[in-house]
């Protein structure tokens, strides 16, 4: 017994030796050669929206389900949702409470989403609505509003005239290497024996676009209008899933760092290694493959962020966040404004990082590096309702 504590107590020490050697010097990021977001896989060159859409497009998205997020499943036998309370003067009358549950069958089995939605009770018509991937305490969206912070400020989005809604990522794959299978993949065990299946990030994303379904039949709702957002491991999330599912009119990725939006080839701060050991419950097996072999990647998070163009991408980091390496992260979204081009959708930002606090909101790619750390804050959310109050001409 002793013996066996001590190889635990060991493998724990070497770990976290492991995690604080982690490289946050500029100076020692290795060269790095990025593969080409417009040069598909026979070397043809991407020169228009038609080639990239019906070739380069198709072979990113297959790259990343068989190397990174798994495949996701499209089919289930069927869904549907009940409204399990409901309060038209919730927020002091200013919003319409619903707290729904979403349930989704196949394979005989049934996974429930909770869904919290307040709609502004002065809208006049259909709302623009923030959906935020909830991957911190579920008292961080409570419909109570017993508890509010920065993290999911509904008053403050409700007040700029947006609805606002949250899952919880445990409804879809609780965020545990040994009981992530108790959700969405209760519906699709195949997943699990596969090399390229989805384990928890690929769950939450699904979860979302189960969401956006009954968003379309909200009349509420405006479903043409929707803000995914997600911050970290949500914000991971968010970004497979605006990819995967172009219902979506714009993504929020909040400091999603490693396998989000920052490049993984410059291997500063969490690299893919970490993750996976750290995490291996997240990404498909087959992820496992590039640990301390970036290079070997047929991708890149740029190629990801690219593959949501023309529609709006919002990044960010902190200051204090370097484990989610906020140099790659500027540099992959800036790698991505040449799918924009390919749309005539010219983006502003700057050609290197900015300023802290010095926010970039102008749609399509907006970004701002945030004084303080790995959060989601009162400023973030102000910023993310310039950029969709710009795109959607509510100015």
């Amino acid at each position: 017994m002793m013996r066996k504590i001590f190889i635990v107590l060991l493998a724990s020490v070497l770990l976290s030796f492991e995690l604080i050697a982690q490289n946050y010097d500029e100076s020692k990021v290795p060269s790095y050669i990025l593969p080409d977001v417009l040069e598909s896989q026979n070397k043809m060159k991407i020169a228009n929206v038609k080639d990239w859409e019906s070739i380069r497009r198709p072979e990113i998205l297959a790259l990343f389900e068989e190397n990174v997020y798994g495949i996701m499943p499209k089919k289930f036998d069927n869904s549907n949702f009940k409204i399990k309370n409901e309060n038209k003067l919730s927020m002091n009358g200013k919003a319409h409470l619903k707290e729904l549950e979403i349930s989704v069958s196949n394979n005989n089995q049934t996974v429930i989403i909770n869904l919290v939605l307040f709609v502004p009770t002065r809208a006049k018509k259909p709302a623009a609505t923030f959906l935020l991937i909830n991957n911190r305490g579920k008292n961080n969206t409570s419909p109570t509003r017993d508890t509010i912070s920065g993290f999911w400020p509904a008053e403050q989005v409700i007040d700029a005239g947006y609805a606002v809604a949250a899952f919880h990522v445990n409804d879809a794959a609780p965020d545990d290497k040994n009981n992530y299978r108790n959700g969405v993949l209760r519906l699709y065990p195949e997943q699990l024996k596969a090399d390229n299946g989805m384990k928890a990030i690929g769950a939450w994303a699904w979860a979302a676009s189960r969401i956006m379904d009954y968003f379309e039949k909200d009349k509420d709702v405006d479903a043409s209008k929707v803000i995914l957002t997600g911050h970290s491991r949500g914000g991971k999330a968010s970004l497979w899933a605006a990819a995967q599912d172009t219902r979506f009119a714009m993504c929020v990725t909040n400091c999603s760092g490693n396998t989000g939006a920052a490049l993984s080839r410059r291997r500063f701060g969490e690299t893919v290694k970490v993750i996976n050991t750290t995490f291996p419950h997240w990404f498909a097996d087959n992820y496992k493959k590039f640990n301390d072999n970036e290079s070997a990647l047929p991708l890149d998070q740029h190629m990801l962020v690219s593959l949501i163009a023309p529609r709006p991408v919002y990044v960010t980091n902190a200051s204090e966040d370097l484990w989610a390496d906020p140099v790659g992260t500027f540099k992959s979204v800036k790698e991505a404004e040449k799918v924009y081009e390919l749309y005539n959708v010219k983006s502003g930002l700057p050609q290197s990082i900015p300023a802290i606090n010095m926010p970039f909101v102008k749609p399509p790619l907006a970004y701002h590096i945030r004084e303080g750390k790995h959060d989601m804050t009162f400023y973030d959310w102000a910023q993310f309702i310039k950029t969709a109050d710009l795109y959607f001409n509510r100015q």
